[in-house]
């Protein structure tokens, strides 16, 4: 049965689908027409009584709509009015009459044309219907002060209303609901029914206004709820996907990212959690940069993907001398390595240090050891580090903090199992910021490098499988706990002959790819490099000599400019003056005359091996011992032990007893600028010292080192190698070493060995026996040997600073 207060009619009207809005009767709503067959059905509407019935598409990106693509509960309206545009659109406004609901959809002509019933309701204004509408409009005037897109006197005026059905299609026209919402109040027909159905949409829509008000100000203050929380998320997301970056987040990629990234559980459990406090931050806030700074560290750092191993010793060996020339027992030691990685299957990591004289190949070893075994090389310098922090990070609660160069540059490498090198570690420092060769402990500790924790990420990380090579120019800086961590290997200096491959093999082509020459350019004989570094040259390694191969090069790159790409040059020993300038050196010190007093040292420096003159000189005076030179503490301690011996033995040397109350001695150590120190220099003082006494020359073609005691004994020293490749460049062929020091000769290049005569001795006597020039007077009787000897009082020993 039919409500007597409701009457039906039915209306055949042009139809048009719109999209993306519902049009409620009483509402005045403009839009533009473009569709074709939503063009016809309007100028159809325009011809007749300008009536035209809209329904809202389902599905608004269908441009061709059919009969069930349409809701069936729709708008009959009035056109008001029409304006086409330059672009063939037509731009139209209308105006809502009643509700209509489709019985029937055919096209006609080109366009829709609907059957549409009509119900139209006679409402009785009874005491529920106005106090349902007094409830409507009241929530209606606090969802406009809540809602800031909306004007309050503007809505307040068009809801002021006797009528129920039109006031809660005013209102319906007005708020800010989803298509389907509204299409569902404008199917209700009923204005007693629609006004309830308002009045529960209105309390929903006030109580989300409420709770956006509320998020925000929490938000402000930062006391969010979780309840609060999921409203935003799901508002951020609905932004997110009107801006089209489509359902997927920032987030779900950072965490499909953690996922992979190959982390052990607790380093993932935290990344999570982090990931979750990313979420829950405001996105501009600070806490929120530094947290996201944190998580990308996090992911950029290597936890599983590492270098596939060169395991082939035979490949291996032939990559490390096409590198380098020499440094055979280097050499053997990284053919071990990777031979016992063959055998095991995890092997620890291993830790090297290379120490030898500036030159020799250290760091250009390191980078020849990762080519060898196909890894990842990366190098840090620690020459004057002093910050604990460069090793471990900062923590994060510093502003800008960011991880210690360890972890730096294992992201650097992108693998965990790079070649590390670890260069002039013997010259870190410290201050109040902490000693950063005690956080290198651990780094360099097989045993407890496989959970190395950096301050900044605050997580366990694995360098147990990085190979790491240290390297220094001395030792004897390195704190021990550190020394005790690595594998020390000594790269001595290299010998003439070595120098000569080392410059045919690599300098000389790398000089010349860099001038842009080739060979028929310029042509180096051995005997022009032999010149270069004797005359030219001074050093352990081979850096200056590649600097005057190079100053070569330029010189003959500037000729084939200027006559050119024919011009050819074969540098020869005798011309090397045009090219390079004078001698540099001395060419030997052998050739000179011997001398009383003179004798040649050897000393150790840095940069390897030195000869180091020594002059004693006796003259009348009151028994005063002078010693200049830049001497350090322990090396006049030397000469005082050597001025005893010598008068210990004045016999020996046909001196009176009392020799020394009647004479000043002076002792001095030319290149007096250079600060000198060390025990080695012992036997040299008392052979210059016994020379000056005894007027006996030393013969200028023999060399000597070795500590003196009181009794005349000889002591070992250090060094060894680095001395004698000083006394081979200097041209003195013959050696006197301590008798204890025979054991290291056979660490010295067998060309050496036999291109030198080595006279290892015990005693004073024996050094006095080769190094002077003529035989000690006889030996005194028994007697006046075993004599007592008065002790007189110590001479002054002053120290004179040039």
């Amino acid at each position: 049965m039919s409500n007597p207060k409701e009457k039906f009619e039915s209306k055949k009207l042009p139809m048009m689908p719109i999209r993306d809005v519902v049009i409620f009767p009483y509402m005045m709503t403009p839009f533009v027409v473009g569709r074709e067959s939503s063009v016809r059905a309007l100028e159809e509407a325009l011809a007749s009584d300008k009536k035209i019935f809209l329904a809202t598409q389902h599905d608004a990106s269908i441009d061709e709509p059919k009969a069930g693509d349409i809701f069936q509960v729709g708008t009959i309206v009035n056109i008001v009015q029409s304006l086409k545009l330059p672009d063939g659109n037509i731009k139209v406004l209308v105006e809502g009459i009643e509700r209509g609901k489709i019985l029937q959809v055919v096209e006609t002509e080109g366009y829709l044309q609907a059957t549409v019933r009509v119900a139209r309701y006679a409402t009785e204004t009874t005491a529920p219907i106005e106090a349902g509408m007094q409830r409507v409009t009241g929530l209606f005037e606090q969802y406009v002060k809540l809602c800031q897109s909306l004007n309050y006197e503007t809505m307040i005026a068009a809801v002021r209303m006797e009528d129920p059905a039109k006031l809660t299609d005013t209102i319906a026209a007005n708020l800010q609901l989803a298509i389907e919402e509204k299409q569902g109040l404008l199917e209700i027909f009923d204005p007693a029914e629609r006004l309830s159905r308002i009045g529960d949409v209105l309390d929903v829509e006030i109580e989300k206004l409420n709770m956006d008000r509320t998020i925000q100000s929490r938000v402000k203050r930062q006391m969010e709820k979780a309840q609060k929380e999921y409203y935003l998320n799901e508002k951020i997301k609905a932004i997110q996907k009107e801006l089209g970056r489509g359902e997927k987040s920032e987030f779900d990629e950072l965490k499909k990212k953690v996922e992979s990234a190959g982390m052990p559980p607790e380093v993932r459990e935290k990344a999570i959690q982090e990931l979750k406090k990313l979420e829950a931050m405001p996105p501009m806030s600070a806490e929120s940069t530094v947290s996201r700074n944190y998580l990308d560290w996090l992911l950029a750092v290597p936890w599983k993907k590492r270098s596939k191993e060169i395991r082939n010793i035979t490949r291996a060996e032939k990559t490390l001398n096409e590198d380098h020339y020499g440094l055979e027992k280097i050499k053997e030691r990284i053919l071990e390595f990777l031979a016992v990685r063959q055998l095991v299957k995890n092997p620890k990591g291993s830790i090297l240090c290379f120490v030898g004289p500036p030159g020799v190949g250290k760091t250009s070893l390191g980078m020849s050891i990762a080519k060898a075994t196909g890894r990842k090389f990366v190098r840090m310098s620690l020459g004057g580090v002093r910050d604990e922090a460069e090793i471990r990070g900062h923590r994060r609660t510093y502003i800008g903090a960011l991880p210690g160069q360890i972890i730096q540059m294992m992201k650097k490498a992108g693998t965990k199992n790079p070649v590390f090198m670890l260069d002039e570690v013997d010259k870190m420092s410290m201050d109040f910021r902490g000693d950063p060769s005690a956080a290198l402990l651990e780094v360099l500790d097989p045993e407890q490098n496989f959970m190395f924790v950096d301050h900044y990420l605050d997580v366990e990380y694995d360098l147990s499988q990085v190979f790491f090579i240290a390297t220094a120019n001395v030792i004897h800086t390195v704190p021990p706990a550190l020394q005790d961590r690595m594998e020390v290997l000594r790269l001595h200096g290299y010998t003439e002959p070595e120098k000569v491959e080392i410059a045919k093999q690599f300098l000389v082509k790398k000089q010349m790819a860099q001038a842009g020459l080739t060979e028929k350019n310029v042509q180096f004989s051995d005997d022009t490099i032999r010149k270069i570094i004797r005359g030219y040259t001074r050093e352990a390694g081979v850096r200056n000599l590649e600097r005057e191969i190079g100053n070569i090069c330029r010189k003959i790159a500037r000729k084939v400019v200027k006559e050119g790409a024919d011009f050819s040059a074969a540098i020869q020993p005798e011309k090397l003056g045009d090219w390079l300038g004078v001698l540099k050196f001395r060419d030997t010190l052998a050739h000179e005359k011997s001398e009383v007093g003179l004798v040649t040292g050897l000393a150790w420096t840095e940069v390897g091996g030195s000869i180091l003159s020594t002059e004693a000189s006796a003259v009348d005076g009151k028994g005063k011992l002078t010693l200049t030179g830049q001497l350090g503490d322990v090396m006049q301690e030397s000469a005082q032990a050597a001025m005893s011996y010598i008068r210990s033995r004045a016999a020996r040397l046909g001196l009176p007893r009392d020799f020394y109350r009647n004479l000043d001695i002076h002792v001095h150590v030319p290149e007096g600028a250079i600060p000198k120190d060390g025990p080695s220099a012992g036997i040299t003082i008392a052979t210059a010292l016994a020379s000056a006494l005894s007027k006996i020359p030393v013969r200028r073609d023999i060399a000597m080192t070795g500590e003196i005691t009181l009794r005349g004994k000889v002591l070992p020293i250090g060094g060894l190698k680095e001395k004698l490749l000083a006394a081979h460049r200097a041209g003195l062929f013959e050696v006197i070493l301590p008798q204890e020091n025979e054991k290291d000769v056979a660490e010295v290049p067998e060309n050496l060995r036999t291109a030198m005569k080595l006279h290892f001795v015990d005693n004073m006597d024996q050094v006095l026996a080769v190094a002077l020039e003529g035989p000690l007077p006889q030996m005194p009787s028994e007697a006046e040997t075993m004599a007592p000897i008065a002790t007189p009082p110590a001479p002054e020993i002053p120290t004179a600073r040039q």
